[in-house]
């Protein structure tokens, strides 16, 4: 660790040496405007961070963006919205699901709860309206113009379960201009990719557009275990997604219908029995990336159908803008998968492996029935002088249906395990921002949110027999438990953007907001529903977004603190496959985050970002229970079965990540060969709230590459590129399964491809 915190020193010596200004809180990221490069100048970046078109500059928040050449080229290989994790500085992305329920962590603060009923203080919110559940949170990203990742708590504008920030993405919108694309790339494992738009005008008034993305994999990982060998058993999915919108305007008014629909079928990512070396956190000796050993593949499965439905009103009257926003999404999922990973047991006289199974799991979770309706209606004003402001009111309303079955492997499958969960979610709010030019240097903004929040849940666990397997709520009851939880919370902000000159600019945040209560009712293998309080969090942060060089580079810097009080957290796994919620006393965080871009000539542009976070748990009394076995290694201090982490940092919190990338174009005969690299890092992460030898994963550091050549026939633009994601094969535990053995979960092998596109008018 010390020699990569002085290699990290180092890089932002040099960097601050080079361009005389050290700084970022904007990841910019993006394709460069054509003329601005051959006049070797940065493109303005525009952003809606703050639910306004604006300079992303002159913003006092700290935003990332991505968009153009980059976003293609992170997306490439078929990639889910994993592909940003470590893209942006304080950002990672992890799963235990594989291409759905994506987990997001900003400046550390996320949530490993697997559960389907899952909160995470990391909102996303796709095309202005909220995707709570974790499963909308996994629609597949196509056809989309910029992706903004807003850094520390966001709840004066975006709401309640944002304290650490949010992911904001804005699909590419209908326009009077017939305009689409065509791509189609193949790679490793016969992966193909087809993505597709088209867009323009129907009449004067309207315009459309459609947007098609299907994703197809083969199965590619063979199943090695003794009496269920199978060649291509795993790894495998098809994934389609559409999305058309209607956009009417008018003089003043315009409305914009958007309705998407996904479906998914493939398998869960696979768990790797005794992947884990033990005493070490590397990967056993022999390990290989395409090969498992299960006793339950041929019943694993994955599937996802997911559909919502917007329309977006606009009226602009004088010097004030009315918008309505109506949203409603719908998801089901199922997901079966040996969570073992291994076969057989201990206990049985043949057992075998691979290594020790201490007792099989195989389970399922499913969402059969999932509704949530949103309305926003916001006011916000547009006058010339020196004050201006929005405000209006939010109302959300859930409804989830949770199925969790566990199985009996060793009886083929038979099913010994049920429970039926059910939430309905209810929270409105009211909230106002305003903003003041004190002068022409100094701006002034302050934000103000009443949030109410109630949960009502219950659970049902039915005893199982082979008379009640076909009508499962028709079962004796074992268990039943209900609860609720409910709450109301002001949040606020206060910010001031100074500008220093026509190139610096430097602004102070402090943001208070807070992630409502939680329930977690996941009772297979326990009795007790447990709930967790509201957590509330305080940010401090100060930044400087500067260009430089007579607007060939840009460089941007934030530092922040936070505090956090009564963090919820989730004991997950442990001494039995149970997850539990408790609330920390205290959570403290700092850090600072270095963006740059430049324009090195008028063929060579590169982008660097760099990103570090600190997080202490701190609670004298907080314990949690923990595995007891000898080829588990806690270096906490375990108490009864129960591993004291006062002082711990978050699980999948990266003290560093960084990101390099570099762009090469050039004029060749009629067309442009251009060359592209990125390479992404992020130091090791704990995967549990206690801290174990083998449970620390470690550093990953993945390479992709793009190359390729674009010519213009006619009306249309042809592009023809080969491309690699983790050009060099690194492979390292990116989670893992507790409660039985050291299960691995092990980031994507290497993937190549070839992609054919085209751009018509």
């Amino acid at each position: 660790m010390k020699s990569i915190k002085k290699s990290a020193l180092a890089i932002i010596v040099n960097t601050t040496l080079f361009s005389t200004v050290a700084g970022t809180s904007f990841a910019t990221h993006a394709a460069e405007d054509e003329s601005a490069q051959k006049n070797n100048q940065l493109e303005v970046i525009q952003v809606t961070a703050r639910k306004r078109v604006e300079n992303a500059q002159e913003v006092p928040v700290a935003v990332s963006a991505l968009q153009g050449d980059s976003l293609d080229a992170y997306s490439s290989a078929g990639m889910d919205i994993r592909f940003m994790n470590a893209k942006i500085p304080s950002l990672a992305i992890e799963s235990s699901y594989g291409r759905t329920f994506p987990r997001f962590y900003v400046r550390g603060l996320g949530n490993t709860d697997f559960d389907l009923n899952a909160s995470q203080p990391v909102s996303l919110v796709v095309d202005d309206i909220v995707q709570e559940n974790a499963i909308l949170k996994g629609f597949p990203v196509f056809d989309v113009e910029r992706v903004e990742v807003l850094r520390g708590p966001q709840g004066t504008l975006f709401g309640r379960n944002t304290p650490a920030g949010l992911v904001k993405f804005d699909s590419v919108k209908p326009s009077q201009e017939f305009e689409g694309f065509s791509s189609v790339s193949y790679g490793t494992d016969s992966a193909i990719d087809f993505r597709g738009a088209v867009g323009g005008g129907l009449t004067d008034n309207l315009s459309a557009r459609v947007s098609v993305l299907w994703q197809d994999k083969d199965n590619f990982i063979d199943n090695r275990a003794p009496n269920y060998e199978q060649n291509d058993a795993l790894g495998g999915y098809t994934d389609r997604a559409a999305r058309i919108q209607f956009l009417y305007e008018k003089d003043d008014f315009s409305a914009l219908l958007n309705y998407h629909v996904r479906n998914m079928d493939g398998t869960p990512i696979p768990f790797r029995a005794n992947a884990i070396k033990s005493g070490t956190n590397d990967l056993v000796d022999d390990f290989d990336y395409n090969v498992v050993y299960h006793d339950a593949a041929e019943r694993e499965k994955q599937s996802v159908d997911a559909q919502g439905l917007s329309l977006k009103v606009e009226y602009d009257f004088n010097d004030l803008t009315l918008t309505s926003i109506s949203g409603w999404e719908s998801a089901e999922v199922s997901s079966r998968g040996d969570v073992d990973g291994g076969y057989g047991a201990v206990f049985l006289d043949n057992y075998e492996g691979p290594g020790d199974i201490p007792y099989p799991s195989e389970s399922e979770s499913v969402m059969p029935d999932h509704n949530q309706y949103t309305q926003e209606l916001r006011l916000s004003s547009n006058f010339d002088g020196a004050f201006n402001y929005q405000t209006g009111l939010f109302y959300f309303d859930e409804s989830v249906t949770i199925e969790n079955y566990s199985y009996d492997t060793l009886t083929g499958g038979a099913l010994n395990g049920y429970v039926n969960q059910h939430q309905d979610t209810k929270a409105w709010a009211l909230f106002g921002s305003v903003d003041y030019a004190v002068s022409d240097a100094l701006k002034l903004t302050a934000g103000l949110r009443y949030s109410d929040d109630e949960k009502e849940f219950d659970a049902v666990r039915k005893i199982v027999a082979d008379e009640c397997t076909e009508n499962l709520m028709q079962c004796q009851t074992d268990i039943t438990r209900s609860t609720d939880v409910s709450d109301d919370h002001v949040s606020w902000d206060i910010s001031a953007a100074y500008k220093l000159n026509d190139d610096v600019n430097l602004y102070a945040r402090v943001a208070n907001t807070f992630r409502a209560p939680s329930i977690q009712g996941r009772i297979t293998f326990s009795d007790e529903v447990t709930t967790a309080d509201s957590e509330t969090v305080t940010s401090y942060e100060a930044g400087i977004k500067s260009d430089v060089l007579d607007g060939r580079g840009r460089v941007n810097a934030t530092v922040f603190y936070y505090s956090m009080n009564d963090q919820q957290l989730t004991a997950v796994g442990g001494n039995a496959n149970t997850t539990s919620l408790l609330n920390a006393d205290k959570t403290t965080g700092y850090g600072f985050e270095l963006d740059t871009q430049w324009v090195l000539t008028d063929e060579l542009n590169a982008t660097f970002n760099l990103s570090y976070n600190n997080t202490e748990l701190k609670d004298d009394d907080i314990t949690i229970p923990v595995p007891v076995r000898d080829t588990l290694h806690i270096t906490d201090t375990v108490i009864d079965g129960n591993a004291v982490i006062d002082g711990n940092s978050l699980p999948n919190a990266p003290e560093w990540i960084s990101n390099l990338t570099l762009r090469y174009t050039k004029d060749l005969a009629e067309g442009t060969f251009y060359a592209y690299t990125d390479v992404s890092y992020r130091s090791e992460v704990n995967f549990f709230l206690y801290e174990a030898v083998e449970f620390e994963g470690k550093p990953l550091t993945e390479v992709g590459l793009r190359t390729g050549y674009t010519w213009q026939s006619n009306d249309n633009e042809y592009e023809v590129a080969a491309f690699a994601r983790n050009l060099f094969n690194e492979q390292v535990a990116i989670g893992a399964i507790d409660f039985n053995n050291n299960t691995a979960m092990v980031n994507e092998e290497r993937y190549v491809g070839v992609e054919f596109k085209v751009d018509f008018f």
